[in-house]
């Protein structure tokens, strides 16, 4: 059964451009991952600042195999010369897929 993990990230609008080039920035980083099966990046468009990282995953083990490796690393805190985090505030919600709709054909 696939899993969602969805990072909630407050971003002021200040920094809502720094925050969508370093995801572009990294594209392609996690799609090589075991396990891993989708990801968006949802910006806020009414009368909020927090922003969603979706994505899914195959398993917990997967997710969890990711993030002890190359994932930690992207989400790790940024100090000693690299950049702030364009994120004020983040928290991570954890979901298991219980049903889902075919994807429409044509």
């Amino acid at each position: 059964m696939s899993i969602v993990k969805i990072n909630v990230l407050t971003v002021p609008e200040e920094q809502r451009e720094t925050l969508e080039k370093r995801f572009a920035a990294r594209a392609g980083a996690v799609e090589g991952s075991d396990g891993f099966e989708w990801f968006e990046l949802l910006r806020p468009v009414e009368g909020t600042d927090t922003y969603l990282v979706y994505t899914r995953w195959r398993s917990e083990e997967d997710f969890q195999r990711w993030m002890a490796g190359r994932g930690e690393a992207a989400h790790g805190g940024e100090q000693g010369g690299k950049p702030r985090p364009a994120a004020t505030d983040a928290t991570l919600w954890s979901f298991e897929v219980v049903q889902q709709a075919a994807p429409k054909q044509g």
